[in-house]
Order: structure tokens, then C-alpha cells, then sequence
């Protein structure tokens, strides 16, 4: 990756945000969207503990100069359309709240994620924070009927896979989460399935095999499957090169065979 993906909570922070016009304005709204206080000033900033800097002016001279005075002063600095001068860059944003969906190109084009992310719009329900406020209400409840985490990342990742009964892209799965935590949706949680990949390419795996990377406990692997495979699965999966024994109370276990030569 280009660039680190973060979530940033600055609401009630000061946030420095230099420029007039067209640029800077819709970083200003960028700031206050998110609760953060706008501050002017560089000086006033640095002062006030500020720790990111958007920077918009139209002389790229004073662009560069505010941007080393800021970075000297231990602030994180973006400056528009200028990606060499930037610490970071701002994605383009799909707004469920409180799901937020940030797409970036790490400065490459913004017209690029812009589109990706009006394609996304479409897909995604108008709904979809609901699903996840419900979740958060539940999350006690979701404790006591599947007290491990395999046993909640099993039961999470079924129900909400495509087609389960909180499937996030269909509307009103919000409606369903406290009859699927009453049981009315129960799947059996452990299972165990094996893959032989038809190949080394990670662009050549099939949705289902993405989709069980992405969900296993475990990932059992001949030793010749390469890294950028394995990279598919969740980083906190154990992975295990064959043979080995699957951990006691293990929830998916996928097993990886060696590409076919």
C-alpha cells in the first residue's frame, strides 16, 4: 500500500485549515462535518495543539512554505493537489452513519474515486448505519449467546455473507438482528472446507474462495501457496502450514492446497 488507511476523530479539536476560494472551502466543510474547529491561522494553531493542517492557498510558493512551517511544528499536513507536499490525502466519502466508506488513490486521481464512490452509492442501502447502530446495541446480547470470539467472528461473518440474514446489501436487515440472535436464522458455526488453487495469482481466486479467505478462523496452507495469497485472509486468522493440527474450538478452517504446476 501507498498509503496507511486511518480513521481520524477530531470532533471538538482544532484543526488548521489555510486558504480562501474553491479549495479551501471544501476542506473547511470537510473539518466541520466531522466536529472539528477550523482555525485559520497556522500560529494560532500550532499553539492550540492542533495536529493536522489542510493547506490552500493559490500561490504553490506559500503552499510550501506553510507546509514546512506545519510539519516543523509536528502537524500533519495535506495540501491541495499538490500530493508530494502531503502527509496525507483526503478520500473520497460514502456516508452511512456511522459506517463511513473512504475510497483513495493516494493522490492519484480523485475523479477516479469519485466515481467509484457514486457506484457504491448505488449499491449500498440508505439503511445500512442503522444495521450497524443495531449491532452496537446488541453487542452485550452477541457476548452472552456466543461467549468466544471465533464463535461471535463465525456467527457475524455467516449472518451477514450474501443472502444471510443480515446481509448489509439488503435494506431492513437492521429489522432482522434481534430474531437472528434469538435463533430464528441458527447455521451450524464450524465447518471445514479445502481448495485447490488453479493458480498463484491472488486476482485469479474465485468470489467464494475470497469470500471464505476473508471469513476463516484457521488457514491450513500447503507451504508453496504464495504470500500474496494468504494476504486475502483476515489478518488475525492463525495460519498453518500443512500438516498441522486445527486449534481446539476453532470456528471456519480453511484448508489451502498448493497451486496446480
Amino acid at each position: 500500500m501507498r498509503s496507511l488507511p486511518l480513521f481520524h476523530r477530531i470532533a471538538g479539536q482544532p484543526v488548521v485549515v489555510l486558504g480562501e476560494g474553491d479549495m479551501a472551502e471544501p476542506k473547511r466543510r470537510l473539518v466541520e462535518r466531522a466536529g472539528g474547529e477550523v482555525i485559520a491561522d497556522l500560529a494560532e494553531g500550532i499553539d492550540r495543539g492542533a495536529r493536522l493542517a489542510f493547506i490552500a492557498h493559490n500561490d504553490p510558493a506559500m503552499c510550501e512554505a506553510d507546509a514546512i512551517r506545519a510539519r516543523c511544528a509536528g502537524l500533519l499536513v495535506n495540501v491541495v493537489d499538490q500530493p508530494a507536499l502531503c502527509d496525507f490525502t483526503t478520500p473520497s466519502i460514502l456516508d452511512r452513519d456511522p459506517v463511513l466508506l473512504a475510497i483513495g488513490t493516494s493522490g492519484a486521481s480523485a475523479g477516479l474515486a469519485k466515481q467509484l464512490r457514486l457506484r457504491l452509492e448505488a449499491l449500498l442501502p440508505a439503511d445500512l448505519g442503522l444495521l450497524a447502530s443495531k449491532l452496537e446495541a446488541l453487542r452485550v446480547r452477541l457476548r452472552q449467546v456466543y461467549p468466544t470470539g471465533a464463535e461471535r467472528r463465525q456467527a457475524l461473518d455467516a449472518a451477514l455473507t450474501a443472502g444471510g440474514p443480515l446481509d448489509p446489501l439488503a435494506s431492513g436487515a437492521h429489522e432482522r438482528a434481534e430474531a437472528w440472535l434469538d435463533g430464528a436464522f441458527r447455521q451450524d458455526a464450524g465447518q471445514r472446507v479445502e481448495i485447490r488453487l488453479a493458480s498463484n495469482d491472488p486476482e485469479d481466486l474465485t468470489l467464494r474462495t475470497a469470500r471464505l479467505l476473508g471469513s476463516a478462523d484457521v488457514v491450513l496452507h500447503d507451504a508453496a501457496v504464495p504470500l500474496a495469497i494468504l494476504a486475502r485472509a483476515r489478518a488475525d486468522a492463525k495460519r498453518l502450514v500443512l500438516p498441522a493440527e486445527v486449534p481446539e474450538g476453532a470456528g471456519l478452517v480453511v484448508v489451502l492446497l498448493s497451486a496446480i504446476p
